[in-house]
């Protein structure tokens, strides 16, 4: 049994004397773990790791079986964002989010497709955060566990959406929301896609975001939200002043 695709390097382990246990992501195969043969040998470390494009090549002998993986570098995402702090918490978030949430072997090639696009714009730095927001909201859509931000969850109206229960996951009028204000979250403007997004917007939709990530799909598998995930929330919260940070909820 055997596949080449390209791929997006999600995760490197150590194993042995200098392989390593790989995770990558495919959009036919979905996330796919495999033995990678000296990747962590010198020669062969930049390649395996994460948030690299590669072309990878997977040999088993059954289809079932972890199997050995092969790889050539396409595009260096880890070495692009290596400059900027910000840029290079995104891309470990973003990763490890893929990582634990995705079922193995799943193909989701409308996330593949995403975590593509969000890996090329991250030598943006901040101005890529919007993106990474909206492909976790896509990743939850994919996974069953979408928001509704269509119309308001009370009233039915359309206008001036502002809030986002917690429990449903649906969108909440500003009118309609009333006493209940505190118990909703703020429901960033770049989301239903009106701009421009503020480090405000930004903490909001990871706030957001995190809650249904953390609740849903890491919950339903018994996991914690991953700690990169967390130090990016961390990151994005030291861009605003300390009396305008609201309490972390993830």
């Amino acid at each position: 049994m055997e596949w080449e695709a390209p791929a997006i390097v999600l995760d490197a382990r150590p194993f042995g004397e200098g392989d390593a246990v790989a995770t990558v992501f495919t959009e036919e195969h979905g996330a796919h773990r495999g033995l990678a043969r000296g990747g962590f040998a010198r020669s062969r470390a930049a390649t395996w790791q994460k948030g690299n494009l590669v072309q990878v090549r997977w040999v088993g002998r059954l289809a079932d079986q972890l199997g050995s993986f092969s790889a050539e570098l396409v595009h260096p995402g880890a070495a692009l964002a290596m400059d900027d702090a910000l840029a290079l918490a995104m891309l470990a978030s973003a990763c490890a989010v893929a990582e634990g949430a995705l079922p193995e072997r799943e193909p989701h090639p409308a996330v593949f497709a995403g975590l593509l696009r969000l890996i090329v714009q991250l030598p943006e730095g901040a101005a890529a955060l919007p993106d990474l927001i909206r492909w976790e909201s896509l990743l939850l859509t994919e996974l069953g566990y979408g928001m509704d931000l269509s119309s308001c969850a009370l009233s039915a109206s359309t206008d001036n959406l502002a809030f986002v229960s917690p429990k449903t996951g649906r969108a909440v009028s500003a009118e309609a929301a009333g006493m209940w204000k505190s118990r909703l979250f703020p429901l960033p403007p770049f989301l239903l896609g009106q701009g421009p997004s503020t480090p405000r917007d930004w903490l909001d939709g990871l706030r957001l975001t995190g809650h249904f990530l953390e609740r849903d799909a890491f919950g339903h598998r018994h996991l914690p939200l991953p700690p990169p995930r967390l130090l990016l929330y961390d990151r994005v919260a030291a861009l605003i002043p300390d009396s305008d940070s609201p309490c972390k909820t993830t």
